[in-house]
């Protein structure tokens, strides 16, 4: 019998499915702290993990049957792949089961901020009534920046409101976007230049960390609006602030954050600044999704112990 930890919130049904597979699941939402996880993976099989949970090197060296990491979500950036490379561990995530929530927070988030609805809603709180301009986004250039399952995802919606659509990527997506109608590029300045509003959809990498700093805001067009539903490592948060301040950028849509909760001063007066429209990390935090994350997951643990 193969045993697993959860140590994040996962819906039920993937568990289920475990469970009937002769599984034995343990739930214990105290352990994600990486000094007590130490201790409490060992006997497991399987560790099931959402973001909150960070695996690593020291956890997986103090695993002594550990043979699976399950991320319920896409991202890896907390597991240290290399330390479980190293132990024989296989890792698998749900890549799959997130993109259509993503994308649909991206879009609101856009639409939001570019008729400055959150400021409205501000206001109103304040006992003002003040008719506030905004502008469309119908016809503006939407720059996506990492053209992957999520970024393709916001860009089909995108093209559906009328937007025209410029994608960056690493690897070379030409085709995919060509049948899609979208432009693409694999040189970054070219949509740091042209876009009107730009969204982020890359993973977390030692290349990608940062990538969005002072210097690539400089290159935005001015009024530039930027959309962060990936990771807040991904983009230099003070050069957002500072764009913001000198009205280089004229909103931003976040998600993420470089500490989740934001505790720190300067990232409070960021998510305070009355043209940022700032969200709890809910892009996957739909019914819909998380059964498909954990029912996908699910699998994949099965696939990677070879149980049919």
């Amino acid at each position: 019998m193969y045993r697993v930890l959860v140590t994040d919130k996962v819906h039920p049904k993937g568990l289920e499915m475990l469970k009937e597979k002769g599984f034995e699941v343990v739930v214990d939402l105290d352990a994600y702290k990486p000094e007590v996880l130490k201790e409490r993976i060992k006997g497991f099989d399987v560790i099931i993990v959402r973001s909150r949970t960070k695996v690593t090197r020291e956890v997986i060296e103090s695993a002594d049957k550990l043979k699976v990491i399950a991320r319920a979500g896409s991202g890896l950036d907390n597991i240290d792949l290399e330390a479980a490379k190293e132990k024989g561990i296989k890792v698998v995530n749900a890549p799959d089961a997130l993109k259509v929530s993503v994308a649909e927070l991206v879009i609101a988030m856009m639409i939001v901020v570019a008729r400055r609805a959150h400021y409205s809603y501000r206001a109103l709180l304040e006992g003002k009534w003040e008719k506030v301009m905004g502008t469309e986004i119908m016809g503006k250039t939407l720059g996506v920046i990492g053209f992957g399952r999520i970024g393709r995802e916001v860009a089909k919606r995108a093209k559906a409101l009328g937007m025209d659509v410029i994608a960056y990527d690493v690897f070379d997506l030409s085709e995919m976007a060509k049948e899609m109608g979208v432009r693409f590029t694999q040189d970054l300045d070219e949509v740091l230049k042209n876009a009107d509003i730009i969204t982020l959809h890359v993973p977390l990498t030692p290349e990608t960390r940062n990538m969005i700093n002072k210097e690539a805001i400089e290159k935005m067009k001015d009024g530039v609006i930027i959309i962060n539903a990936a990771r807040g490592e991904v983009m230099d948060y003070k050069a957002l602030l500072e764009g913001l301040k000198s009205g280089k950028v004229r909103a931003a849509a976040l998600d993420v954050y470089p500490e989740e909760p934001p505790r720190s001063e300067w990232l409070m007066e960021l998510i305070r600044h009355p043209n940022v429209f700032a969200t709890a990390h809910i892009g996957a935090q739909t019914q819909e999704a998380q059964e498909r994350t954990s029912v996908e997951v699910a699998k994949r643990i099965m696939e990677a112990l070879g149980i049919s």
